[in-house]
């Protein structure tokens, strides 16, 4: 059977995709659940750079999938007396009006996120990913930083490098970009190149994940039975 038959019968998905190999290549109870679709995880920070993206590249659905949710909304529905409070946001109406429309937005699919944010953003192994930006001859991938400075420090902690490599590994191209996006004040931009040298780690950091994946497959367990060596 092939790799993609082999993953469909055991987890239900033919695919691999970056975030799932990046769960391989620690361990392979939270690649399966990945893979099975039972981890969902979601943070500040994610939201931020989902909602990011959306605004660059569908504006459209950003504007339908996103809800702001800013201290007015919430005042206009709470009682007379927590707007005579000194600070409405600590009382508990405040608090349960909040979480009421936390909830009646969710059940509508719909995702908040504050208006700080938005205004920030406004101005052989099967793989699946959506590239950001195909250019002629380059690849372009957006992201949000907590530094533009620290962000070679994020390549390799979120293993950015492994994405880099599928996507210019699958186009046949060679030039790949980040954009990146501070998330602070004064939202600092940057374009950065990702070099031949952090390709290769993606590159061996890709087949690693790989490697587990296959031992994982053929041995049917979840025991973890090797260990990683490297060099910082």
């Amino acid at each position: 059977m092939s790799l993609r038959e082999r993953l469909t019968e055991k987890v239900g998905k033919g695919h691999l995709s970056y975030s799932s190999i990046k769960y391989a290549l620690g361990d392979m109870r939270l690649w399966e659940m990945k893979m099975r679709g039972e981890i969902k995880y979601t943070s500040d920070a994610l939201v931020f750079g989902t909602l990011y993206d959306m605004l660059l590249f569908e504006r459209e659905k950003a504007m339908n999938d996103y809800i702001v949710l800013n201290e007015g909304n919430v005042l206009e529905r709470c009682q007379s007396k927590t707007l005579e409070a000194k600070n409405p946001k600590l009382t508990k109406d405040y608090k349960d009006v909040k979480s009421a429309m936390v909830s009646e937005y969710e059940a509508k699919g719909q995702t908040l996120v504050s208006s700080e944010d938005w205004k920030k953003e406004i101005d052989g192994v099967p793989v699946k990913g959506f590239l950001d930006c195909l250019g002629d001859g380059f690849i372009t991938d957006s992201k949000s930083a907590r530094s533009v400075d620290k962000f070679r420090y994020d390549v390799n902690s979120w293993s950015y490098d492994i994405q880099a490599y599928i996507y210019t590994k699958v186009f046949n191209i060679k030039d790949y970009y980040w954009v990146v996006q501070e998330k602070t004040f004064p939202y600092y931009p940057a374009l950065v190149k990702c070099s031949d040298e952090t390709l290769f780690r993606g590159e061996m950091k890709f087949h690693q994940a790989v490697e587990n994946i296959e031992r994982w497959l053929k041995n049917g367990t979840q025991t973890q039975t090797h260990y990683a060596e490297f060099t910082v």
